[in-house]
């Protein structure tokens, strides 16, 4: 396997649809020329943007966390340009960018400096071969301290791996439940 630079990421979202919307090159400012955490094309991945959308746990219920019995009291929802996620409390989103990876690929998510250095971890699980979809994104706030996460600015990258031979079965093949998801989507059993 081998990650992949920056033109085969432009090829693959051009040609192949693999990211949509996609942007070619790192966006740093906004339309009003205000500074914002970057997204786009990096020289070895992607980074990816937060919709507006998002889901902040709560215990106003005092719901248990169960991912066979997902009890979506365990949320509230929030829609804007940013999200403050309290302290040593946790939140998802999803990605403005829809993937369509390609059935030789492994895709892998970090988080971005920006956000580590502020105490809060951006957790996704790998990007199958095959799988299609928003990508739900997991924001832990470690810290003490309420966090904001901005809208429509870089969260996260995405590495593209490709492998010299193609899976036997793919996430696609399997009829993997997340297969096609649309905004953010809570555990499904």
């Amino acid at each position: 396997m081998s990650v992949k630079p920056d033109h085969w990421i432009r090829r693959m979202a051009q040609n192949e649809g693999m990211i949509e919307p996609f942007e070619p090159g790192q966006v740093r400012a906004n339309e009003h020329g205000d500074k914002i955490i970057s997204y786009g094309v990096s020289s070895y991945g992607y980074d990816v943007r937060c919709s507006e959308d998002f889901k902040v746990f709560t215990n106003i219920y005092s719901a248990t966390v169960d991912p066979k019995h997902f009890d979506e009291d365990s949320f509230v929802d929030i829609r804007g340009d940013h999200c403050i996620i309290p302290p040593n409390s946790f939140a998802l989103a999803t990605t403005k960018e829809y993937f369509r990876i390609p059935r030789n690929v492994l895709t892998i998510c970090l988080g971005k400096s920006t956000y580590a250095r502020c105490g809060i971890i951006v957790n996704v699980t790998p990007l199958e071969p095959e799988w299609e979809g928003h990508v739900t994104l997991e924001f832990s706030n470690t810290t003490n301290l309420p966090a904001k996460i901005y809208a429509n600015e870089g969260v996260a990258q995405m590495l593209f791996l490709e492998s010299d031979e193609t899976c036997e079965i793919s996430y696609k093949d399997r009829g993997g439940k997340y297969q096609g998801q649309r905004g953010v989507t809570l555990p499904r059993a």
